[in-house]
């Protein structure tokens, strides 16, 4: 656990970070302008951070990894992704339909994400016909149609159905892609039903992660008004919109209260006292 810095350190008394990344740390492989030399700084000031995505193609230890050949100095425990609270969400639901032991699920994601369900104990299944208990979705860019079909005739089927998070698009270094919320709405429009969804806005992986790092008032930095801020907001910590993703100072003025933040920049240096 990672001690509290003095308030000063960050605007309103905030204890630490909770940073997204896509869109404010890095666009595809390649680190934002000024993100990298700001985070360090703070880190060398003693400022926690994390960092809460929805991705959930990679581990902790990948994004780690990514973010250290960048220039950050980052621990995996320090990382929180949305496959972990997507099976934790699976489970749950389960449990509160009256379900015991391992269920049979079909993963429409990442080699991660099947290893995550794969790593609870769960029996991993190929297709509708092997008749899951559940389907489990989260974002891949190798995901076809095949996989997509699969999902809704199991979702069809009767399947309970989990998507680790509904964003629509995801910044890329070379403009905006569809995210797997666009997938998600592929299957809906095939079935006429939707997922129950673990990831951000949903305020739970906001206070997971800020319970492991011990922050008491975290600042929640995303892109997004519609994940990052609202879920920041729904979690109860202050929050900061940065205009290097997503949305803009028009969309954040348009919104409606839960999706307004706190505080709006062009980008992360406007943490540090020197370009506040």
């Amino acid at each position: 656990m990672t001690g509290a810095p003095a308030p000063a350190l960050l605007p309103d008394g905030h204890d630490g970070l909770l940073c997204d990344l896509d869109g404010v740390v890095y666009a595809g492989a390649g680190a934002l302008p000024g993100a990298v030399e700001t985070l360090e700084a703070l880190r060398r000031r003693g400022v926690p951070v994390g960092f809460v995505t929805n991705n959930a193609s990679r581990s902790s230890q990948q994004v780690a990894e990514h973010l250290a050949s960048l220039g950050l100095t980052v621990q995996a425990d320090h990382v929180f992704g949305s496959a972990e609270a997507g099976v934790d969400l699976l489970e749950e639901t389960l449990r509160e339909q009256g379900g015991e032991g391992p269920a049979r699920v079909l993963v429409v994601g990442s080699a991660h994400l099947r290893a995550v369900v794969a790593g609870r104990g769960h029996t991993l299944v190929d297709s509708a016909a092997d008749q899951p208990d559940a389907v489990v979705q989260g974002f891949d860019p190798s995901l076809g149609w095949q996989d997509l079909a699969q999902a809704a005739y199991a979702v069809e089927a009767g399947a309970l159905w989990v998507a680790t998070n509904l964003d629509l698009s995801i910044p890329r270094a070379e403009g905006v892609a569809p995210g797997n919320g666009a997938l998600v709405e592929a299957v809906v429009h095939a079935t006429g039903r939707r997922p129950i969804a673990a990831g951000k806005p949903e305020p739970r992986l906001f206070r997971t992660a800020a319970a492991a790092l011990g922050l008491q008032r975290p600042l929640v930095v995303g892109d997004r008004l519609d994940t990052d801020i609202r879920g920041g907001n729904a979690a109860g910590f202050g929050t900061l919109l940065v205009l290097t993703g997503i949305d803009t100072r028009d969309s954040a003025a348009q919104a409606p209260t839960a999706d307004r933040p706190t505080r709006i920049a062009e980008d992360l240096r406007a943490l540090l006292p020197e370009h506040a």
